[in-house]
């Protein structure tokens, strides 16, 4: 055997068992759930086929339709606004002239780090009836609001404890894309008289818009598939005004009387949706000849 065949084989014999794996416990669920959408279990726990019946309830589901709507709010209110913050943070602290700049790194950094139930724990705490940021409020004069009984205020507490805990993470790409960026093209565009601003829309977006297509694709996929926040820090409520797509199905599938065809429907489209927003993001952001 020749020495680039064993070299294709050992990169095989590596290749195959992770493969496997992926297939196994990614892959062949998801054709599962596909078939399983387009059945339904009868009498006896037989499936029967009934085409595209749990996708047309879908069309006539309240529940879903709430669940939906605050999945969309989710992603249009906190993915722009975490995206733009980190890299307003990752330009400040990219620059050569801060002292301690890694501290500052990892502070930001932390919340990323922190359980998903500890800081949903923490952010009930700080937003209780009686918490600080109550206080804060009745100190300045203001009336203290009911942030977990008022669906749009416990809507906005999803928002910030999503900001808060993701925007270090996306900070952390736009750094390592701005330290491939040659200092002395900032240096040459200040001799030339370029502000801070112009060096930031002209020379900072441009070069950083593959690390911010890609931050765009994950946030967009991550906030449509959202499910701890609305499970540990709303539990959905008030009523199912904070419930996310995810968490719906899990409900659907654990927590009411199970209905996993349906369930599967829903993931489906969670699925598609994904696909099809990404899609665009692509089509729009990459440039590339």
């Amino acid at each position: 055997m020749s020495l680039e065949k064993r070299h294709n084989l050992t990169g095989w014999v590596f290749l195959i068992p992770a493969a496997l794996l992926i297939f196994i416990f990614c892959f062949y669920p998801m054709v599962q759930a596909f078939v399983l959408s387009f059945s339904k279990k009868g009498t006896g726990g037989a499936s029967t086929f009934v085409g595209l019946a749990n996708y047309k309830r879908i069309l006539k589901d309240k529940t879903f339709q709430q669940c939906l709507f605050n999945t969309v709010f989710y992603f249009l209110i906190q993915v722009p606004i975490m995206l733009i913050l980190a890299l307003c943070l990752a330009q400040i602290l990219n620059n050569p002239k801060i002292k301690g700049k890694s501290i500052f790194r990892t502070l930001i950094f932390l919340p990323c780090a922190t359980s998903l139930v500890s800081y949903s724990m923490i952010f009930k705490s700080l937003f209780a009836q009686d918490g600080l940021v109550n206080n804060v409020i009745a100190a300045i004069g203001l009336t203290p609001v009911n942030w977990f009984q008022d669906a749009w205020a416990a809507r906005f507490v999803i928002v910030i404890a999503l900001i808060w805990r993701w925007t270090g993470y996306n900070m952390v790409f736009y750094l390592a894309g701005l330290q491939n960026i040659d200092y002395s093209v900032y240096e040459a565009s200040y001799i030339d008289g370029a502000s801070p601003f112009k060096q930031f829309t002209r020379i900072t977006i441009p070069l950083l818009k593959p690390t911010i297509l890609l931050t765009a694709i994950m946030s967009t996929s991550g906030t449509l598939q959202l499910f701890d926040e609305s499970v540990n820090l709303t539990g959905g409520g008030p009523g199912k005004s904070t419930m996310t797509l995810a968490h719906y199905v899990y409900n659907i599938s654990f927590v009411e009387t199970p209905k996993f065809n349906y369930a599967a429907a829903i993931s489906v489209f969670i699925l598609v949706s994904v696909a099809i927003l990404s899609a665009i993001q692509m089509k729009v952001g990459d440039k590339r000849d």
